[in-house]
This record gives structure tokens, sequence and C-alpha cells, in this order.
């Protein structure tokens, strides 16, 4: 494998990003991997390269990097938990337009990445995320994946609930049973605007499972059979839309 700290320039600054792909046979499909709110760090890391692994090229960038360069949440105090909200309260649909250009802009460049094949995971706070880059960049994003996903129905005008109309592409939705974050009533919402606008979609519940049940170190949260079938299913949805010969509608 092939791992590489970089900076990529956005219109913003300089956006620290982590990078992997497996060392020969490239170049490789594009995942871009849209952190939680706890920040970039090394179990991030290791989900990257689980992707990368299976022969792709996977970007994962600190979307924090207008205010911090390095930041991830060490302990849940409530100190602590107030700076990692404020952070995240800090991006939106603009600044995800924004680093995904930077990134699609960097992959089309990268020599290990075949960019005319992308596709994306978020997860919590990047959910919404990643149907906004699908709303963005319909003609790039080939598929995008939201592992519990946050906010997904709210009363903005940018509400993730509303981008099914500008989404070509296969959405997947991983749905933890016990989530606050996203209740049911919000994933009906979420689900009714994916069947108005015909967008092809799965919406999958975990039963059992709570917010933040794929991260291994989330102690107490971590159900790892769960996991595995989410990385499963991570597996089916880009072998099905990135493996050769098949590019971005």
């Amino acid at each position: 494998m092939i791992e590489h700290e970089i900076d990529i320039p956005t219109d913003d600054g300089a956006m620290n990003s982590f990078v992997v792909h497996p060392e020969e046979g490239g170049p490789f499909p594009v995942v871009l991997f849209y952190m939680d709110a706890p920040g970039k760090r090394e179990e991030l890391h290791d989900m990257a390269r689980r992707l990368a692994a299976v022969g792709y090229c996977v970007l994962l960038p600190n979307l924090y990097y207008r205010q911090r360069r390095e930041y991830s949440l060490k302990e849940r105090t409530e100190p602590a938990m107030a700076e990692m909200f404020g952070l995240m309260n800090s991006l939106n649909r603009q600044t995800t337009e924004t680093d995904t250009r930077a990134l699609l802009r960097h992959a089309d460049g990268l020599p290990a990445a075949d960019a005319t094949r992308v596709g994306a995971v978020g997860y919590c706070m990047s959910g919404p995320f990643v149907m906004w880059a699908a709303a963005a960049f319909p003609e790039r994003l080939a598929c995008i994946a939201s592992i519990h996903g946050a906010n997904m129905a709210t009363d903005a005008a940018d509400s993730p609930h509303r981008m099914p109309p500008k989404i070509r592409c296969e959405c997947y939705f991983a749905c933890a049973e016990i989530d606050r974050w996203a209740p049911p009533a919000d994933i009906q919402s979420l689900q009714q605007a994916l069947q108005a606008a015909g967008t092809p979609h799965r919406i999958e519940w975990y039963p059992g499972a709570e917010h933040g049940f794929v991260f291994p170190q989330r102690a107490g949260i971590y159900r790892r059979e769960a996991a595995e079938r989410h990385w499963e299913r991570l597996f089916s949805l880009f072998g099905r839309h990135l493996r050769p010969g098949r590019a971005a509608a």
C-alpha cells in the first residue's frame, strides 16, 4: 500500500488529506471519504486502508482545515464536545462543494487515480455531505453511501432530503435503530423524497445498533456484526459502480 499525507489546495486554503491506494495495478477508482465529527484520525486512516486494500484510491481530507490543521476528539467532556460541535457547525453545503471540487480536481491529476470512476462515503455528520456532493457534481459521482448520517431531514432549504431531484447516482443509507441524530421520522422524509424523485437508493436499518456503531474504538457502541455488514454493503456498492469499464453517468 502507498500512503501520503498531502495538502490539497482549495479556495479556502490547504486541506491536509490522507491518500492511500495499492502499490501496483492502477490507476484505481476513487473513493472520497468524508470524516465524522470527531475528526481525521488514525481510526479513519485504518478504515481508508481497508477500502484501498480492495482496489481503490481513497482520499480522506481534514474537513476542519479552515480552523484546525490537526484535530481529533480525545475525550467526551462537555468542553470537548462543545468544541467539536463548533467545528462541525462551521461546515455546510457551500464548504462541502468547495472541498469536493478540490478533491475531484486533485484526483484528476493523480496518476494512481482513475477519476472517471468516483464514489463517496460519509459518516455521521458527513451523511449530508455526500448528498450535497452528489447534487453538486452529478456528472462525477457514480454512487454514494451515508453511514448513520445525521440531520438528513431538516427545515433548511438545503436539507439533504431536498437533494434527490439533483442526484443521479445510486445512494445507500445505513441507519442505526438507536440514533437521536437520525430518528425514524427523518428517514421516512428522506425515503419519501428519494422515491418521489426516482433516485435509485437503498435504506437499510441496523437493528439494535446505535449511532457510531461502525467505529472499532467507540467503546460500548461498536457492533462488529453490524460494522462488517456495512463493509459488505460498501464493497458491493462500489464494486457495482466503480468496477473497470463503468464510468460515472
